[in-house]
């Protein structure tokens, strides 16, 4: 049917490449772009000798002109940005030079501050709609399947949502002492930052790590999970109609936060340039590069994932609540296409939501969140492409 451009050579975009080849109707010619080639070249051979033909080549994503200068001369019907999320709105300046259809998977943070909102990507919604494209805004797991799961209960379940709690439970074991499940730099930023949530129309914030939960997880086990600013609360908060109140809660071991406190008593997790030996460094990049590449933990996690969305709400006049999820198995994910269950979960969304804009399923000029389309074909998806969903209709709430 037609060509994708992914930029990035991460573990989600390994995912996300391996799907494309998998969805060889749709997906005919993929090429991977990244600054670093060799990346490139080594998915390359693991992907050859499909139907989808996969090229790669090497690419600044800070650099605009470059950019638009690839789009132009591949001419992929859709580029899937899976760079960093500094990296956003210049992609999507290199979109909008070429009029290519635009998917992400986290919203854009501003290098130097630990803030990420829609703010800046919503801005571009006029230009989009000029230009005839559409960019699809965080088509991962969380945000991205969250989102369609509200969108979901919404259009069957729900007259009016009142409350939603999203959580997000890894109960994957990689051996380390301490590492991440993806990017270093941006999960600690997303962990040591303020959190919040939404209630009666207006934020409320609360202290990192303020508000903790246990919960019995499907698949899982019982966990702790603690309360997190996250950036789907944001575009529910516009798009689900009636909602009171919307949580992110997300599990941590207790040897994670130590080492977590450690590494923030220490000055490690700053983003803040220090000079070291005549130069300037960021003590948060240092610290990414010495810690395990999250790439590279597939061999060796065991355990499986629990993310899904729990509602509140009224049905007919009656209250009604509801819990739709995935389980993921991170071995399982690493047999199927090399990358743990973290990157797959991410990775195979961002295929699906690439999928619903080349086929014209979703279509729409402007820049939208994924809960603003129709979620019935992208909750088939998830089905058919390794993401089955499970539903409870009496759940056990979140206090």
């Amino acid at each position: 049917m037609g060509k994708a451009l992914i930029i990035g050579a991460g573990g989600v975009a390994s995912v996300t490449a391996h799907k494309c080849c998998q969805n060889s109707e749709v997906f005919e010619e993929i090429m991977i772009a990244s600054r670093t080639k060799e990346k490139c070249d080594a998915l390359k051979a693991k992907l050859d000798g499909g139907k989808t033909k996969v090229h790669t080549a090497q690419i600044d994503a800070d650099n605009v002109d470059e950019l638009a200068a690839l789009i132009e001369r591949f001419g992929p019907d859709v580029v899937i940005n899976l760079a960093l999320p500094y990296q956003d709105l210049h992609v999507m300046d290199a979109c909008l030079k070429t009029k290519t259809h635009y998917v992400d998977t986290a919203n854009y943070e501003p290098p130097d501050t630990a803030k990420f909102e829609y703010s800046w990507q919503w801005a571009y919604h006029d230009r989009f709609k000029d230009a005839g494209i559409t960019a699809l805004l965080g088509s991962g797991f969380d945000p991205g399947v969250t989102n369609v799961f509200c969108a979901y209960a919404q259009k069957h379940y729900f007259d009016e949502i009142h409350e939603i709690d999203i959580l997000d439970c890894n109960g994957g074991d990689h051996g380390y002492p301490f590492a991440t499940n993806f990017n270093p730099e941006i999960n600690i930023r997303e962990v040591t930052a303020p959190g919040s949530y939404w209630e009666n129309g207006r934020w409320v914030h609360t202290e990192p790590m303020e508000i903790k939960r246990e919960y019995d997880f499907d698949g899982v086990g019982k966990k702790d999970m603690y309360l997190l600013h996250h950036e789907e609360i944001e575009s529910l908060a516009k798009n689900i109609r009636g909602v009171k109140r919307i949580r992110f809660f997300m599990t941590f071991g207790e040897s994670y936060l130590t080492h977590l406190r450690c590494l923030q008593n220490v000055g490690m997790t700053s983003i803040e340039p220090i000079e070291f030996q005549g130069q300037k460094i960021i003590p948060l990049q240092f610290l990414k590069a010495v810690l395990p590449d999250p790439a590279t933990l597939g061999p060796r996690t065991v355990g499986k994932t629990n993310i899904g969305c729990i509602f509140k709400g009224i049905k007919d006049g009656k209250p009604r609540t509801y819990y739709v999820y995935n389980v993921c198995d991170h071995q399982e994910c690493y047999r199927e296409v090399g990358s743990q269950a973290v990157s797959y979960t991410t990775g195979v969304p961002a295929m699906i939501g690439a999928m619903m804009l080349m086929t014209g399923t979703w279509k729409g000029p402007g820049v939208f969140n994924m809960e603003q389309f129709d979620p019935d074909p992208f909750m088939d998806a998830l089905n058919k492409w390794g993401l089955p969903w499970k539903e409870d209709f009496n759940p056990v709430l979140v206090d």
